[in-house]
Order: structure tokens, then C-alpha cells, then sequence
């Protein structure tokens, strides 16, 4: 049996909860809030039933400052040092304090063994492309271990411009899940590319998920012309094969996936499942379409189930 590991998977700290003046989590249905909960055995059971040998955590999302980054992280190093075989971490970064992020990156990296950061897609509104953001790259690189950039709630300031001649319900939606993560991750790395953040870091290693953000789709047409609005010295292509790694998560068809391997090299394609807001069971049944497809040879498969995240990551699964 082929082994599988998922990298954009999810929990939520009671820390984060007592911290807060409004429970941010509390939107969620009860069902769910107690699966991101759950770090022990109805999570294990869950990889089970998924065929799932190793889950990378990360927290959902969440604006933290440096001490509670630092709470949130040991809470999950505990979590995973109960089942080392089955789950690793990524940590929760202060990225509204830069120079503390990139600290607390080294600390996780170096103290509890992570495998890097996920970070929100913005903080507040402001995108990491600005110069102050520059010591958590810098720091990335250093360590060898890849920043992973996930899609985020809107921002106040930002909810306008998705409001229109429909209910809250609608604007929230399309703020969200129904466009808008996963266009304004795709935006963020147009950003820091053209903010020559490769240039300066050639080395680093950034993880998007959701079959690429939307950007293998239009990304021919944004090459063809990026070297007219991004003054770098390396072009887009180069930096998207050899920087970025696309993970499948919360994607369950073909065709988005067939879009995608035209674009890059299956060395940097993952599985991933986005639980518990998708099922390891559908991810389980998603990667035996893609087995029967013929659009990977079976090397190939192995690569995306589980040995490209083996080469990312640094992990190994068990035998």
C-alpha cells in the first residue's frame, strides 16, 4: 500500500481560544470544532481511515503575537511527541512582528524538530512583499525549510470591495472560500516576485495549496508579460518551478490537477487533504482517480503521495 502524506491539514489550540476576547472559531460546526481540537486519537483514527501515515499540522487561522506563538507552538510540539510517527508540525508564526517570526521559525526548526512555518496570507491586510517582512524569508532560507502561505479571512478594510447587490452571507462567501482565498494567495506570490524576494533569496522554498491558487490556469498569459511589471532578474517561470510547491488540498478533480502538471515538474506536486474542512477518506478516494488516470506513472505517484514531501520536509515515514 502506497503511504500518503498530507501537508495542509488542521487543529486549533485552546491557548488561541482563552486568548481571545471572542471565541474566532466558534462559526464552525460543532462537529468540526472538535476534530480541529482533537490532537490524539479520533485524529489518528482519522488518518487511518484516509491511509494517511503522516499529517502535517499547522493552526487554523490566527493573528498571534510572539508569546503566544510560543505557547501555541510548545502546545503542538507536545501533540506530536505523543505520536512522532504519524504527525509533524509546522509553527505559528507573529508575522505582525517580523524579526520575532523569524525567531520563533529557528526556535520550532531547531528545539522541536518542525518542518517550517504556514503563515496566514496577509496580517491585517498587509502582504509580506514590504521590506519588513524580510528577516522571516531570510530566516527560511537559512534553515532550509519552506514557508507555507495559506489563504486568511479578509481583513476589515478589505470586506468592501466583495460587498454588493447580495445578503453578508454572499459577501462573506466570496471574501472566502468562494474565490477570494484562493485569488489573493495567487496575488501574493505575483507580489513577491515582484518584489524580487527570489532574487534575494534564490533558495527559498514556498508551499501554496488548493491545486496552485488559481495561477497554473492563467499563468502562461502572466509570463508572457510579467518581465514588463516585475523588474527581476529571474522570470517567472524559473522562479515557479524552482521555488514554488503546489499542494492539492481541498481539491478532489482531475482536470484542475492535469492543469497543474502541465505547468511544473511532478517533483514539486503533493497531496494533501485540508482537514478536517475535507475528508481523508474523499482525499483516499481522489488519489486512486488519479492512480487510474494515467496522468502519473506509478513513479510519479509515489513522488506526489508521500516521497516529494519526504525531500521537502525532511521526514520520513515509517516502514
Amino acid at each position: 500500500m502506497t503511504p500518503f502524506i498530507t501537508l495542509e491539514e488542521h487543529y486549533l489550540s485552546e491557548k488561541v481560544r482563552q486568548a481571545s476576547a471572542k471565541d474566532p472559531f466558534a462559526v464552525f460546526p460543532q462537529k468540526l470544532q472538535d476534530k480541529l481540537y482533537d490532537l490524539g486519537d479520533g485524529r489518528i483514527k482519522d488518518l487511518d481511515n484516509g491511509d494517511v501515515s503522516i499529517q502535517v499540522l499547522s493552526h487554523g487561522p490566527v493573528e498571534a503575537d510572539a508569546a503566544l506563538s510560543r505557547e501555541v507552538n510548545d502546545e503542538l510540539a507536545i501533540a506530536v511527541s505523543k505520536n512522532p510517527t504519524r504527525l509533524a508540525g509546522f509553527a505559528v508564526l507573529p508575522m505582525g512582528e517580523p524579526a520575532a517570526a523569524a525567531e520563533e521559525l529557528s526556535r520550532c526548526v531547531k528545539q522541536h524538530g518542525f518542518a517550517g512555518a504556514l503563515i496566514d496570507n496577509h496580517f491585517d491586510g498587509e502582504f509580506y512583499d514590504g521590506e519588513r517582512f524580510l528577516p522571516v524569508f531570510e530566516k527560511a532560507q537559512e534553515l532550509d525549510v519552506p514557508i507555507y502561505i495559506h489563504p486568511t479571512f479578509a481583513s476589515d478594510e478589505m470586506m468592501d470591495h466583495y460587498k454588493g447587490n447580495y445578503d453578508d452571507m454572499a459577501a462573506f462567501a466570496l471574501s472566502a472560500f468562494g474565490w477570494s482565498w484562493h485569488a489573493e494567495t495567487g496575488l501574493h506570490f505575483l507580489k513577491l516576485f515582484a518584489s524580487g524576494l527570489f532574487d534575494r533569496f534564490p533558495r527559498l522554498k514556498i508551499i501554496i495549496g488548493h491545486m496552485g491558487e488559481l495561477l497554473p490556469f492563467q499563468l502562461a498569459r502572466i509570463a508572457s508579460g510579467a518581465s514588463r511589471w516585475a523588474k527581476t532578474k529571474r522570470d517567472l517561470m524559473e522562479v515557479w518551478k524552482s521555488n514554488i510547491w503546489v499542494t492539492t488540498s481541498g481539491m478532489f478533480t482531475l482536470p484542475p490537477l492535469a492543469c497543474l502538471l502541465q505547468t511544473t515538474t511532478i517533483d514539486h506536486v503533493l497531496y494533501s487533504v485540508d482537514y478536517p474542512f475535507s475528508a481523508n477518506e474523499l482525499g483516499k478516494e481522489f488519489a486512486e482517480k488519479i492512480r487510474t488516470s494515467g496522468l502519473m506513472s506509478e513513479e510519479e505517484f509515489e513522488k506526489f503521495a508521500y516521497k516529494n514531501a519526504e525531500t521537502l520536509l525532511k521526514i520520513k515515514v515509517s516502514d
